[in-house]
């Protein structure tokens, strides 16, 4: 246990992100509440912003208590210390005053802490590095009293702001290339991104899990990256990865989408077996990470400006998949409302393979405009009285 003094001068001590005056209000924190009885939870990859999103909205409070649960000087902080914890919370803040607790997967059963601060009518804002935030950990302790929020690398919109430049192809070309991670777009340092690939897969995935060794998940990691938007089954990956058996690649990849590292995009199919059985395909979390971490000998615009696609899909919470027909047509994307193609260029010799797949999954159940997304573009191709609008991605994304 950790003595009570001790906690004290630990807790008095903290101080919260202090801003560097190169920082944005990212577009999530107008979705906030700046009051609840509901615990809000910001979780999402590392280094993406939580700490100053949480700094941000601890703005709308007077005095408000915060604590990084990352402090090594809490290492040791238990269960049995929460008493001892909400005592000094008590005595160093207000009745009314806001706790902030930053990374609480840090503490085992940290539920039980934050159902505690609630039932003393405390407002409580929590951040986590892990995707079981919203989930399976989350869901046991605090059902019904939580408001989560996911929080991701800067939007095409929120890099247009951080880096002075206006929605272009210049800038969208800039931005694929970049990715959205504030560290490295203050620094311009591809040895920060490729630092915080090591650190996800190290803490939250191998300590996390107790993994013994990290070769597999990292190996599984850097192929997925160099192959984002393919489909891959199971029984693929165990066997071009030398990966022992079947069931250790689903777990690998069930941490690896905790960590926020890969999202994982099932096939469109109204059969929820067909669904679970065939291959996702795996985008990244962020381009530049995937860029620093695996680069590409040849040319990959088409797949950064897909990549990127999904990523505003999957932030603005759409119900997303992919659709096709072995060797006859493919769509990347399908939504309650868009069948979506992406490609760079739309050109003669792709048009008709582009224009056939957005068709297709439009005249799937349910309905849907077909779209097409180029790098640069704008058209209407029309067929058979069915009109595919094409459209600049810097134009879509910058709107979204």
């Amino acid at each position: 246990m950790i003595l009570r003094d001790t906690l004290l001068d630990i807790l008095k001590d903290q101080r919260p992100l202090e801003p560097l005056g190169t920082e944005i209000d990212r577009e999530l924190i107008s979705r906030l509440p700046a009051r609840s009885r509901q615990a809000i939870v910001l979780t999402g990859v590392r280094r993406a912003g939580k700490s100053v999103l949480q700094t941000q909205l601890m703005r709308e409070h007077r005095k408000p208590f915060y604590c990084n649960l990352e402090d090594t000087r809490l290492f040791d902080l238990a269960p049995q210390d929460f008493p001892t914890f909400l005592s000094v919370v008590d005595e160093l803040a207000p009745a009314s005053a806001a706790v902030f607790l930053d990374e609480v997967q840090e503490v085992s059963e940290w539920q039980r802490l934050v159902r505690s601060l609630l039932d003393r009518d405390r407002v409580v804002c929590v951040t986590g590095s892990n995707a079981s935030l919203l989930g399976r950990e989350l869901g046991t302790k605090l059902t019904g009293r939580q408001l989560s929020f996911e929080v991701f690398p800067f939007s095409y919109s929120e890099y247009l702001t951080y880096t002075r430049q206006r929605a272009s192809a210049a800038s969208l070309t800039a931005y694929l290339d970049d990715g959205g991670f504030p560290a490295f777009l203050r620094e311009r340092n591809l040895q920060i991104l490729q630092e915080l690939l090591r650190d996800i897969v190290q803490r939250d995935i191998a300590a996390r899990h107790r993994l013994r060794e990290i070769r597999h998940v990292m190996n599984l990691v850097l192929y997925l990256l160099a192959n984002t938007g393919q489909p891959f089954s199971m029984q693929g990956l165990s066997k071009s990865l030398s990966i022992p058996t079947v069931a250790q690649t689903s777990r690998y990849l069930e941490y690896i989408e905790d960590g926020y590292l890969l999202f994982a995009l099932p096939k469109f199919s109204p059969s929820f077996k067909k669904r679970v059985v065939t291959p996702n395909k795996y985008y990244a979390i962020d381009n530049g990470l995937r860029r620093a971490n695996s680069p590409q000998m040849t040319p990959d615009l088409g797949h950064r400006l897909e990549n990127a696609v999904f990523l505003s899909l999957r932030r603005q919470k759409e119900q997303v998949s992919y659709a096709g027909e072995k060797d006859l047509w493919e769509c990347d994307f399908v939504t309650s409302s868009h069948a979506i193609q992406v490609c760079a260029n739309l050109t003669a010799h792709n048009q008709q393979r582009e224009v056939q797949g957005a068709l297709k999954a439009a005249a799937l159940p349910g309905k849907r405009r077909p779209l097409i997304v180029t790098l640069d573009q704008r058209d209407q191709v029309s067929v058979e009285g069915v009109t595919v609008e094409v459209i600049p991605a810097w134009e879509w994304l910058g709107s979204r």
